[in-house]
């Protein structure tokens, strides 16, 4: 008998054209994954390298066993192990930003394999990614208070796993009894590993179990098993081994914990259109769907198109794109670096209110270049409401920095303390640490935090150029660049109270009461008085500052505060003090023109007058009120 021939395999290909159609046009998927990764990339590097630099500094990574069995106590230790691990490299965020890329690409190369999705649908393979992406940078405020280690890498490392899992058992379902083994080790080796994203492998390999070729059987035997192991693993775990979670928690490690007072918050919606698109992902395995559009010549061009404009779309939407948080963090960096000048240079660079960190950041920069007194008023003045679902603390974001620099080291210390405590320890913490002991004169304690930083990668060079000062007599450190001036300042502040988290408010009334013979103090002093606004503060803090300041001009804005109020109350002879002639023009102009404008509301004037007038004392006191501090 003549052999017949049997027909090949069908390949993963686009459906084929109808008879005497022309060539289907597609994009690869393997071009359209590299161009994404490329697109990714440079958005990072341009937009958001502040951002990640900032997430290493609130990062810590130390190669020591102990750091690594401290990190192992709870389910899904591995992953936040890596994710510090990989978060490291953010300190170059062109680096950090090639490892997110390329973890990105592993992705979509085990969402094509595990679910053997063909070019035809390979623009589908963006979606994850860019759910991905979405759960890292749509965090905003929420990266000061996040008690997950290594969340901008654990997301993608997670998913990835759970992706290969799914991918072993499948590629075991021929023998269904290994394909059972597959699963049920799935669970119980990789909840240790991976903790809910292992048992999210589990539940996608019950819903890709329904499309394999099984009998109804074997399919209910392999979902029995999933459910029991999703269900008993976790448990049994937490009664033998990872007794210090929360009970009502042991489905949920490795995935960050979002407080909302009352509402359910919309940062996990991104976690579950990720869950949803990968098990719908396998609930189609296998399935062949014709469209007569995707047949034609550029059909399944416009198709591809279609979805890489609503991914890229749907991604920028979702982005946190908040300019004063940005900025916030620019001048974060910026304190940093000690560069005082690029903190006012993002100041000016802003455009609207600001929030009350950036001012805060403004004035600290203007104190410690000495222009403060004639320059504090010449930026726009704010408060506006960070863009924040919950209530934001000037502790957690900046506060730090405004205790060390303004002297005043011991609350500085204590807020380190609580949110390492609270938050997990990170790099900043340990950089503060170091330096307030240094200040206070606890060579040994800065010693113990100069270590710790050593295990670091990139701040060991850091925590050497303190190390000098370990055994200074007080010399070296009155001559120290950054923290000799504030050692100055820290005359007679050894006190340690409650601020009730309210940090500017508390510093400007623990600096505007102080008596001192330090002409640096007494401007400290002196500023802080100007902006309670308190008169009889003032007074005494301006008499202090000019009996030290003899022979020397008068700042501009002491000038036309000390106008202002001796025109306001009598209590003060000013007829014969040496106005600058443009700081009485200025209050003659000013008060002519509220004249002119009675009767018009404040946020009107507030338009009017800055034109002329913001950039003066008068301008702050008069229109200017109620400005809130948090």
């Amino acid at each position: 008998m003549k052999k017949q021939n049997k027909p090949s395999p069908a390949k993963e290909t686009a459906p084929a054209a109808t008879k005497g159609s022309k060539t289907v046009v597609r994009i690869p998927a393997l071009v359209l994954t590299l161009v994404a990764l490329i697109v990714v990339y440079g958005a990072l590097l341009l937009f958001e390298s502040d951002y990640l630099y900032r997430t290493e500094e609130l990062n810590l990574f130390l190669y020591t066993s102990l750091y690594f069995k401290q990190q192992m106590v709870v389910a899904g230790g591995m992953l936040t192990y890596l994710g510090t691990y990989f978060t490291q490299f953010f300190y170059h965020p062109w680096l950090g930003s090639l490892l997110l890329c390329l973890w990105l690409g592993l992705l979509m190369w085990l969402v094509k394999r595990t679910f053997r999705v063909s070019d035809a649908w390979g623009s589908l393979l963006l979606v994850p990614a860019a759910l991905v992406l979405v759960i890292d940078f749509d965090l905003g405020y929420w990266i000061y208070y996040m008690k997950l280690r290594g969340y901008l890498f654990v997301p993608v490392m997670g998913t990835s796993l759970a992706l290969a899992l799914t991918w072993a058992y499948r590629r075991a379902s021929s023998r269904p009894w290994l394909s059972w083994v597959v699963l049920v080790l799935a669970g119980i080796g990789g909840y240790p590993v991976a903790g809910c994203y292992a048992l999210f492998a589990v539940l996608l390999m019950a819903v890709i179990t329904w499309r394999l070729k099984l009998t109804t059987g074997q399919r209910a035997v392999a979902t029995l098993l999933a459910v029991l192991t999703i269900i008993f693993v976790p448990l049994i775990y937490y009664r033998t081994v990872y007794y210090q979670a929360m009970s009502d928690n042991v489905w949920w490690q490795a995935l960050p914990v979002f407080k909302m007072e009352d509402d359910f918050s919309t940062l996990y919606y991104p976690y579950i259109l990720l869950a949803v698109v990968l098990l719908l992902m396998g609930a189609c395995y296998g399935l062949k769907l014709r469209l007569r559009l995707l047949e034609r010549r550029f059909g399944l061009l416009l198709a591809q198109v279609l979805v890489i404009l609503a991914v890229a779309c749907g991604t920028y939407a979702a982005w946190f794109k908040d300019e004063s948080f940005h900025e916030e963090i620019q001048m974060t960096n910026c304190v940093d670096r000690q560069d005082w000048e690029g903190v006012l240079t993002v100041m000016r660079n802003h455009d609207g209110e600001p929030t009350r960190m950036m001012v805060m950041y403004k004035n600290l920069a203007l104190f410690r270049l000495g222009r403060a007194g004639n320059e504090m008023y010449t930026y726009r003045d704010g408060s506006r409401k960070p863009a924040a679902p919950f209530e934001l603390r000037v502790a957690q974001i900046g506060g730090k920095n405004v205790y060390l620099y303004y002297g005043l080291p011991n609350y500085c210390y204590r807020w380190c303390l609580e949110d390492g405590v609270e938050y997990g320890w990170r790099v900043e913490h340990l950089k503060f640490l170091v330096r307030c002991s240094i200040l206070n004169g606890e060579p040994v304690v800065a010693k113990k935090y100069i270590d710790l930083l050593k295990q670091t990668r990139y701040h060991g060079e850091w925590a050497r150029q303190y190390e000098p000062l370990l055994t200074d007599n007080g010399t070296e450190l009155a001559k120290h660049q950054e923290l000799g001036p504030v050692k100055r300042l820290m005359e007679g502040q050894d006190q340690l109270a409650s601020d009730q988290s309210l940090i500017e408010l508390f510093m400007l009334n623990s600096q505007a009461y102080r008596t001192t013979n330090d002409p640096k103090v007494a401007e400290l002093v002196l500023l802080s008085a100007l902006q309670l606004k308190d008169i009889a503060t003032f007074w005494r803090a301006f008499f202090q500052y000019a009996n030290l300041h003899v022979n020397q001009p008068m700042p501009r804005h002491f000038q036309e505060a000390a106008y202002l109020y001796g025109h306001l109350e009598h209590n003060v002879d000013i007829s014969r003090m040496p106005f600058d002639l443009n700081v009485q023009q200025d209050y003659d102009g000013f008060m002519q023109m509220a004249q002119q404008f009675r009767g018009m509301s404040e946020e009107k004037m507030k338009e009017v007058f800055y034109p002329r007038y913001g950039g003066t004392f008068y301008y702050n006191y008069f229109l200017l009120r109620n400005l809130r501090t948090y």
